[in-house]
């Protein structure tokens, strides 16, 4: 019966990311019927399946999209648009901004969230320059999920390397008296970014607006200055990263729907309908399919098998962390992924007779990273490409991986040899 459950938890899983590729508009009904499946056919139980849902992630998604949906119609990202393409050099520079503070706020918060905090700003934008906003956004989602990487509280996966490693938040810029993740990423940052500016260079038109915004109402804006604060810090709460931000976002999407309600004579259930429910259940589904993956011991499988195989190589045994890490993360949920390597790692090390630390950083650049690669490989992707399609624009899976492929191998490039001439 484990044979049967492994081999259909593989099967279904296959055939789901097959057919996410192949029908990139249904994928919604590919998760749920996938997830649907496991359930029925007894691969997994319907508890497992509800736990496999990473709760506090789609608290963050859905709270978040809320604050960011009102926050968008107080006018204020557009106003900001407004003030980045004037004092931009030119349209390129305007975009490569819009990454840029999304680096510098995705460091803090968490990468969905980021997304839908940038995104108004992103679209208000590509409206004023009158420009398709997909390439923009698709830099915004693989700016995130780099610089989330940087620091304990900028994505899931730093969290949990921090809490194996027992690492604070200081760690991640000099540990052990050395120079830490933070730094392997911006080396990683600079390259990606230069990757970044030849996309957009040949935007070179100045445009001359006229300043037309006005900006209805700050509150909305204390709104998401306030939760980005408190999810910087709850970092320090809830170390395992459980609920505390979830709860957040949620608590302040509940806040700003009433506030619109009160101030705007707006419809709390008109807002709900509106919201990106397909991107919703899509998420749901693909954290079942994965958690069958997990329960069912594939990733176990896997991770012994490359314990036998790397040996006592330390060089081998870093580079293949780091590709194979870069390549299952571009198609498996990270957070999963990694809570299964961290403990082989660990092993691995043992073996060798080695510090765990190169390789515990070589892993959580591969797999955070890796996520770049796809438009399915990580949530912030999923999120940003659910808002295009909102916004009536298609993303081609081969669209995606055009630009995240070089942006991740120069990414993953960088920050690996940072890590191994500092660490090995």
């Amino acid at each position: 019966m484990i044979i049967d459950a492994k081999i259909i938890s593989l099967v279904i899983f296959l055939l789901s990311y097959i057919l996410f590729v192949a029908w990139t508009k249904r994928r919604m009904y590919v998760a749920l019927t996938g997830a649907v499946l496991l359930i029925l056919t007894g691969t997994i139980s319907a508890k497992s399946a509800f736990f496999s849902v990473n709760w506090n992630v789609m608290g963050i998604f859905v709270g978040t999209l809320v604050v960011a949906e009102i926050f968008m119609r107080s006018k204020v990202p557009a106003y900001l648009a407004e003030v980045i393409v004037d004092k931009s050099r030119n349209t390129a520079w305007a975009i490569l901004l819009i990454c840029i503070l999304t680096s510098i706020i995705s460091a803090f918060v968490e990468n969905v969230a980021t997304v839908l905090i940038i995104a108004p700003v992103a679209f208000s934008l590509a409206k004023k320059l009158k420009i398709n906003p997909v390439n923009m956004m698709i830099a915004i989602a693989i700016s995130s999920n780099l610089q989330g990487t940087a620091t304990l509280i900028g994505d899931p996966p730093s969290m949990l390397l921090g809490g194996f490693a027992k690492m604070n938040f200081l760690d991640f810029f000099f540990f052990h008296g050395k120079p830490s993740i933070f730094f392997a990423v911006e080396m990683g940052a600079i390259a990606s970014f230069i990757f970044l500016y030849f996309i957009f260079r040949n935007q070179k038109e100045k445009m001359k607006i006229i300043r037309t915004e006005r900006i209805k109402s700050w509150v909305p804006t204390l709104f998401l200055v306030s939760l980005i604060i408190l999810l910087a810090l709850s970092s320090f709460f809830d170390t395992d990263f459980l609920y505390i931000t979830g709860g957040l976002c949620m608590a302040f999407g509940a806040l700003s729907l009433i506030w619109e309600k009160f101030s705007n004579n707006g419809s709390i259930l008109r807002d709900i309908k509106e919201m990106d429910w397909e991107t919703t259940f899509f998420l749901m589904g693909i954290f079942v399919i994965i958690g069958s993956i997990t329960l069912t011991g594939w990733i176990g499988t896997a991770s012994n098998f490359l314990s036998g195989f790397v040996g006592k190589n330390l060089l081998l045994g870093y580079v293949l962390i780091i590709l194979i890490s870069v390549f299952l993360s571009a198609f498996i949920d990270n957070v999963p992924f990694l809570v299964a390597m961290l403990p082989l790692v660990n092993s691995i090390t043992e073996n060798i007779g080695t510090s765990p630390y190169l390789f515990l950083f070589g892993l959580l650049i591969g797999t955070s990273l890796g996520g770049n690669i796809t438009p399915i490989g990580a949530s912030a992707n999923i999120v940003a490409c659910g808002l295009l399609r909102k916004h009536g624009y298609h993303v081609g899976f081969w669209h995606f991986v055009k630009i995240g492929l070089i942006f991740t191998i120069l990414a993953v490039l960088a920050s690996s040899i940072f890590i191994w001439f500092v660490w090995h």
